[in-house]
């Protein structure tokens, strides 16, 4: 009898580890095709990441970023290799005075990951009244046991776990018990909890990618575009033609952060949708300058976009632990131009440099042509706003937000006329950091700018490529955009008026072909309209040098923009006296 229940026991206990056996869990695909080595040089990346809670102020709160390359890409995180991820702009939507946001994130962590290496640091800063933001999930996939190490089991189960042995790595030949992607959500929510301070959860940023089909792939569900809150398209005019639609992040992270959220009644944002809502607005040439190298880590446009999603799902979110933060938030209104309305009317915006604004006050000054916009546009129909400034070239008037302004401000029926070049010619990477590259094709590269005591990384493009940007930009909020190449320098050769018809008008025109817009070639209105007054004559259009304008070159230039309209047939020639 004795030996009959031993038997029982062990046939028991056989058939209980053969039942754990067949529990083989398969890891989610490695779908990255990204290599990034940040944790693979952890003592480098401790010297690069801050000290946790050194931002500290007083007895000010911190609001401390946890996530990956999305949120902080590379060991440095400065965009050294023309990528950002959003937490390098996060603070921007912060009271510096009142709260510090410190990225904490890590390239190429995984839930897992970040848990078992960079979160017990983490910790050791973090203070009663501290908030965390934790976004993770898209490295949590590849095998459990090699290669990089970091994939989670899938779904939030908190029963699931796997022991494995470390087959690669610095922990070589360690063993490690592996959970649900939910159940490391859990523990972060836990600990945070235990310090004191206020855990929010966030769905991951979206990749770049392309539906074959009319349909989103939101999180792992099906939304047909009749549903959606898309908008319809407007006219591409021949950058990023085509049907397309922008792919969400396959696997369903975001709903499982949601689910752990709900659980455990924490704040969530879906940055995932909110960034992706903004996306599916976009041509398919935007939405590519979104990102860079890859289809997973984003660009500075894509980064300051995640960055505003991730503000605005902040201050959106009803849970009433928020408040307090939501209190230290600025910045949430998009910056415009406060360009006047008046009902009924269009308004054209002029952008440019100083020979469409200078300082256009003094008859013996220099003036631009955008000053003398009231001499051809019909008070009675149209509204204008002189947005130019001096100094800017396509470069420096996009990175210094101008153009955000006038994007954030264009409604259908407005017009945009844009011209630059005439400070695009410097130099890329010294001085004032304004040259383009010179051509159309869209091409970049990383430039160290070092300006007064600032110093950042800047991806520049070429001088087509920042014209095509704008003509994109005014056509997605369904405004007119009309190019208008450089006024002509007062230099002569052999009773000719110096031109540029092999280089900026070239690219004018080369872009205009591309893209299908207006064009207003300023450039050889005026010089035809200098040459046949001659070379003396020509000197009083100008004032102290060969560029700018004397305020009848002015006048002169803003009567060619007149002829240059009705000639091109646009639109825009409607307004004009």
């Amino acid at each position: 009898m004795k030996h009959k229940i031993l038997f029982f026991v062990t046939m028991g206990a056989f058939m209980m580890s053969a039942h754990a056996q067949e529990t083989v869990y398969k890891p989610m695909e490695d779908v990255n095709k990204v290599v990034d080595l940040t944790l693979d040089s952890l003592e480098k990346v401790k010297t690069a990441r801050p000290v946790a809670g050194s931002s500290r102020i007083d007895s000010h709160p911190v609001l401390f970023l946890v996530g990956n390359s999305t949120m902080r890409t590379g060991t440095q995180g400065n965009g050294d290799n023309g990528q950002w991820g959003w937490g390098f702009y996060a603070h921007h939507y912060f009271d510096a005075n009142r709260i510090t946001v410190e990225n904490q994130a890590l390239g190429g962590t995984s839930s897992r990951t970040f848990y078992t290496q960079l979160w017990p640091d983490v910790k050791k800063g973090i203070r009663p009244g501290d908030w965390v933001i934790i976004e993770l999930g898209h490295n949590d996939n590849g095998p459990f046991d090699s290669g990089r190490c970091r994939a989670t089991i899938k779904g939030t189960s908190a029963k699931d776990s796997l022991v494995v042995t470390l087959k690669e790595g610095p922990h070589k030949g360690e063993t490690e018990t592996v959970y649900s992607f939910g159940e490391y959500l859990r523990r972060f929510v836990n600990e945070t909890r235990a310090l004191g301070a206020h855990p929010i959860l966030m769905s991951l940023t979206p990749r770049k990618s392309f539906s074959p089909n009319p349909s989103l792939i939101r999180e792992g569900r099906r939304v047909s575009s009749a549903a959606s809150d898309q908008a319809p398209l407007p006219n591409r005019g021949g950058v990023g033609e085509g049907a397309w639609q922008p792919v969400r992040v396959a696997d369903n992270f975001g709903g499982w952060a949601r689910e752990i959220a709900e659980e455990m009644n924490v704040p969530f944002v879906d940055l995932n949708e909110i960034s992706a809502q903004k996306y599916d607005r976009m041509s398919s040439w935007k939405l590519n300058y979104h990102f860079y190298l890859d289809n997973i880590h984003t660009s500075r446009f894509g980064a300051e976009l995640n960055a505003r999603s991730a503000a605005e799902g902040l201050i959106a979110c009803q849970h009433p632990e928020l408040k307090p933060l939501q209190t230290m938030m600025q910045n949430l209104t998009l910056p415009t131009t406060n360009v006047k309305r008046e009902k009924g009317k269009p308004v054209v915006f002029i952008t440019g440099d100083s020979t469409v604004k200078n300082t256009d006050n003094d008859s013996t000054g220099m003036w631009g042509w955008g000053s003398q916009a009231h001499r051809i546009f019909d008070a009675e129909k149209i509204t204008w706003i002189n947005c130019a400034q001096a100094g800017r070239s396509f470069r420096t008037y996009l990175r210094e937000g101008r153009w955000d302004k006038v994007y954030n401000d264009l409604q259908p029926g407005d017009f945009v006329l844009i011209q630059f070049g005439h400070n695009d010619i410097g130099e890329l990477h010294r001085g004032k950091h304004r040259g383009d590259i010179p051509g159309v094709a869209d091409t970049s590269c990383v430039s160290r700018v070092v300006l007064k005591d600032e110093a950042y990384n800047e991806v520049v493009y070429s001088f087509g490529w920042y014209m095509k940007k704008m003509i994109d930009d005014c056509r997605q909020k369904g405004a007119t955009p009309i190019i208008v190449s450089l006024t002509p320098r007062n230099e002569w050769k052999d009773g000719c008026i110096e031109r540029r018809n092999d280089s900026y008008g070239k690219w004018y025109r080369e872009v205009a072909a591309e893209t299908g817009c207006d064009f207003v070639d300023l450039h050889n209105i005026t010089a035809d309209a200098l040459e046949s007054i001659g070379q003396e004559a020509a000197k009083s259009y100008y004032n102290k040098d060969h560029t700018h304008t004397s305020l009848y070159g002015a006048q002169l230039n803003a009567l060619g923009i007149a002829i240059g309209l009705r000639r091109s047939g646009c639109e825009l020639a409607r307004f004009l006296y």
